[in-house]
């Protein structure tokens, strides 16, 4: 009979989210309807959560963590304690008591955990944390083994096997263990011992045939001075042999005058490659080579070696070499370079041969085979100790992740911030809680623009060490008048850590109902300054104009003609007075028809006309302002930095303005707005402007109610009846006697 486990939910987001509560609740992930999760996958990277945890978490090391990893994850963990409850807790530090020795893992888990704490020095502790369980140098640093099949030179004691280890490492290269120390492993110990009977089987062909080592002792050398100059008598004995062919070729074959002019305007020295590559020695048909004069100086020390080490001993001291001498130097060292041609375990070659018999003759390969399995005999407990580091880090991080991942529990309780949020950025008088990293603002920006956001993207820097990144933040309360790329803010991450921020991209959404209210007169009252402004710069430009021409045309014989013409011109354009004063009147006319339109209606109307007029005006965009608000959808956001939402994560107007803080005074602070000394002047004419239509008003509604004509005596002003009495009456209606007088007889 399957048990079917009982969730409970809580609703924030605008959809439902599970809670999870309890150890029981952790440990039957697997029987949550994926549908219900809120995250499907996440990156392993970018996120403000250990990363060494979430390594343990992605079973696959694909870089993302997914939902069977996360379900297999909470499995292990609750089995691994008595009481599952314990995750919920989130301490750094895991008691020895509350693991689960009822089960075979548990046992070792625990055996492991001892092991630890004992290798530490601190065999009575009661509780291990991750400071015990991360340096695993210090756990293995009092031991010889460590489990891992790699054995360093002091896992053998005796200091001759020890010896030997270090000089197999020497040859096939170590691999660092546990304590990182540098060890010998199997594969390489079997590396090492093929290549050295290798190398020993080849030296047994040199010691089968005398031929190989023509100068006993010294062949060795006889070879290096022999390799050094090879090619360069090769060349030379050829070159004669074309010179005996064509004797018109020698000139060339020796190199021509010219050749010297192309470098000897140099500083040259013996080491020149201009001066080695002419030729050993001068050319000619069937000339033998010098060995000490005329010899190229670039070549003299090598061929002074070649002399003392081959030549004397073969040729009894010869001050030249023929063709046919050197044909039978060559013959010397043909066995010799056949035999090099087919060297094996050149790997082992810099031990030498007698150090590699040496260690071959004895029994090390069989020692050091088992110090390698009895190192690798303890993997268990070392695994267990791994184990013990998995078991500490879910102990303390396990419960964060999931209120992350199967809900977003941390982010809408609003106590604790989200493991994607990055930190807070300060910037316009605000402060934005919901900031992510991102890798590429571009490609962010394209998905992330679908979330109905408004959303800047910002380059950080710290000077100090030169670290950069780029986030993104979510402007969620306030307006946008101020926001704009370039201006710069400062960013604060999860480690309090401060950064430059300037912002480099936007993503504009309606921030606010507040902002989309004033929004119509705000693009209003723009408009107007642009056309102002616009008017003002074609003004200035034709006035420029004008000077520029009147420049042009002055001359001293017109000067008191130009002073007469420039007078007329500081007369008031009366054209333009007329304009202003026309369209002045026009502005007045329909203000007053309008107020005469609405005058008419009863008192208690009017203000209602005037809110009329306001919504009017405003609504529309406080509507769309209001849809787009309330389909704000974290989603998108996350989605673009590589998470698979899988709920219509909102952020409506209450949950946004939380995200953003609008900055306030605190309360109970005193305010001195008179304090300012370069407060701007307050021009009058607004005040002039609101009192001549108060006036206006005023006067309009006291005539209509008939009081101006009565307090001036009928002089201005209408009576109360006016518009009754003024009415044109209405003909009428013919009597009886007049229709009979009027009808014909």
């Amino acid at each position: 009979m399957n048990h079917h486990h009982t969730w409970k939910f809580f609703r924030a987001g605008g959809f439902d989210q599970v809670r999870l509560d309890t150890g029981a609740d952790l440990a039957n992930l697997d029987q949550l309807d994926q549908k219900l999760w809120v995250a499907l996958a996440c990156p392993t990277t970018g996120l403000e959560f250990d990363s060494k945890t979430l390594a343990l978490i992605d079973a696959d090391k694909d870089g993302r963590i997914r939902v069977p990893e996360v379900i297999a994850a909470a499995k292990w963990a609750a089995s691994c304690l008595k009481n599952p409850d314990d995750l919920l807790k989130g301490a750094p530090s895991l008691p020895l008591s509350a693991v689960n020795d009822a089960t075979a893992e548990g046992k070792q888990l625990l055996s492991s955990a001892r092991q630890i704490l004992t290798n530490l020095g601190k065999k009575d502790v009661d509780s291990i944390t991750l400071e015990d369980t991360t340096d695993t140098t210090k756990i293995f640093a009092q031991t010889r083994f460590n489990g891992d099949g790699i054995i360093p030179p002091d896992a053998a004691e005796d200091l001759a096997l020890q010896a030997i280890i270090t000089d197999i490492i020497s040859c096939v290269g170590g691999e660092p263990d546990r304590s990182t120390k540098v060890g010998l492993s199997m594969d390489k110990s079997k590396i090492f011992f093929t290549e050295a009977q290798l190398f020993s089987d080849w030296w047994k062909l040199a010691e089968a045939d005398p031929s190989i080592f023509p100068f006993d002792g010294s062949t060795e050398t006889a070879v290096a001075a022999f390799q050094a100059v090879k090619n360069k008598i090769e060349d030379y004995f050829t070159r004669c042999r074309l010179a005996a062919f064509d004797p018109r070729a020698v000139g060339a074959l020796n190199r021509e005058e010219k050749e010297y002019l192309t470098f000897a305007a140099k500083d040259l020295t013996l080491a020149s490659a201009e001066i080695a590559s002419f030729p050993l020695a001068q050319v000619a048909a069937g000339k033998a080579l010098p060995l000490r004069e005329g010899v190229n100086p670039a070549w003299a020390d090598a061929m002074a070696k070649f002399e003392r080490a081959i030549v004397k001993p073969l040729l009894n001291g010869a001050n030249a070499i023929t063709e046919m001498d050197w044909a039978t130097i060559r013959s010397k060292f043909a066995a010799y370079e056949a035999w090099t041609a087919v060297k094996k375990g050149a790997v082992v070659e810099k031990l030498g041969i007698k150090r590699v018999r040496e260690i071959l003759g004895g029994k090390s390969q069989e020692e050091i085979a088992a110090l390698i399995a009895k190192d690798k005999a303890l993997e268990p407990e070392a695994n267990g100790i791994a184990a013990v580091d998995r078991l500490v880090r879910y102990h303390r991080d396990l419960y964060q992740l999931l209120n992350n991942f199967v809900s977003f529990r941390d982010f809408y309780r609003r106590k604790d911030k989200a493991i994607f949020q990055a930190g807070t950025l300060y910037l316009d008088q605000r402060s934005c809680d919901l900031c992510l990293t991102v890798d590429d603002a571009g490609r962010h920006a394209l998905m992330a623009g679908l979330a109905g956001t408004y959303l800047a993207y910002c380059d950080c820097v710290r000077k100090a060490t030169g670290e950069k990144m780029q986030i993104v933040a979510a402007f969620t309360d306030g307006d946008s008048d101020n926001l704009m790329v370039g201006r710069n803010g400062i960013f604060y991450d999860r480690k309090g850590r401060d950064w430059d921020a300037s912002i480099s991209k936007i993503v504009d959404n309606p921030i606010s109902i507040r902002q989309a209210f004033w929004s119509p007169y705000k693009k209003f009252v723009r408009a107007i300054e642009e056309q102002i402004a616009k008017r003002a710069a074609a003004a200035d430009a034709s006035s420029s104009d004008k000077l520029a021409q009147a420049a042009a045309n002055m001359s001293r014989a017109d000067l008191i003609a130009d002073r007469t013409k420039a007078a007329e011109q500081k007369k008031v354009d009366v054209g333009t007075v007329a304009a202003m004063g026309v369209a002045v009147g026009a502005i007045g006319g329909a203000a007053a028809s309008l107020a005469t339109g609405i005058l008419r209606l009863p008192m208690w109307q009017i203000p209602l006309v005037f809110i009329g007029l306001i919504l009017l005006i405003s609504l529309p965009s406080m509507i769309i302002a209001w849809l787009k608000l309330r389909k704000r959808n974290l989603g998108p956001i996350l989605d673009a930095n590589g998470w698979a939402v899988n709920a219509r994560a909102r952020m409506n107007i209450p949950f946004g303005a939380s995200l953003t803080q609008v900055a306030a005074l605190p309360p109970g602070v005193h305010l001195d707005r008179m304090s300012d000394p370069f407060a701007d002047k307050k021009s009058p004419w607004p005040k002039i402007i609101i009192a001549a239509l108060v006036l206006l008003f005023g006067y309009t509604i006291l005539s209509k109610t008939g009081y101006i004509y009565q307090w001036t005596n009928g002089r201005l002003g209408e009576p109360r009846q006016a518009r009754a009495e003024t009415a044109p009456k209405a003909p009428a209606a013919p009597d009886a006697t007049a229709k009979s007088a009027e009808s014909p007889k």
